[in-house]
Parts: C-alpha cells; structure tokens; sequence
C-alpha cells in the first residue's frame, strides 16, 4: 500500500509542477526582425531573367563544424560558414572560399556531410 501511495503523491507533485507552466504569458518580448532574402543590389538577374536575390549570413549551430570540414578541404576565408536555411533538425550551410569555390553541407542534428 505504501508504494502505491508514494506513486501516488509522485505522480501528482510532478504533475502539479506541470501546470504552473500553463498559465497566462507574461509580456512578450518584441518579435526580431525577419531575415528575407532581399534582391541583389545591381539587379543581377540569372539567365531565365529570374532576380538573384542575396541571403543574409546567418550563423547555426553548426557552423564551426562545417568551417572544420571546409578547412579540410582547402577552402578558407570568408565570413565563414552560413545558414541558409530556417534552423531546426536539417540544415544546410554555405562557405564562400578565397580561391572563389563554393562549400556547402547538410547538417541532421549536427552530424554534418559534405554537399
């Protein structure tokens, strides 16, 4: 009967604890800016005529491991590795090297492979 009991009330201060995140938020903190893509400042266009559009750097999660496999690979410099796509489970990063090449990855929570 005991354990049943110390279950029980387990269970319950566990659930209780629960709660106390539920109740009403609290202020909100103001929304960050969206980072759009924005058109390219010469309005470069690719050969369909489409607008190149330039994306912001971002830095994720991973970009010290992709800037570590870039360097293996002889591509340095830049700004280093950016996120190009929204942050979550994948992700894929782009590194601009000096020679002019281009190195991207696709990172699944964080285990990074080269594209």
């Amino acid at each position: 009967m005991k354990p049943l009991f110390a279950a029980m009330l387990v269970g319950s201060v566990l659930l209780g604890g629960c709660s106390a995140f539920h109740g009403k938020p609290g202020p909100q903190a103001p929304d960050a800016p969206e980072l759009a893509p924005t058109p390219s400042p010469a309005g470069l266009a690719d050969a369909g005529g489409v607008p190149i559009e330039k994306v912001p750097f971002r830095i994720g999660v991973s970009s010290a491991t992709v800037e570590r496999m870039a360097r293996q690979q002889g591509c340095s410099g830049g700004k280093g590795a950016g996120l190009i796509t929204e942050p979550g489970p994948a992700e894929v990063y782009r590194m601009q090297c000096d020679n002019g090449k281009v190195f991207m990855a696709r990172c699944e929570l964080r285990q990074c492979k080269q594209m």
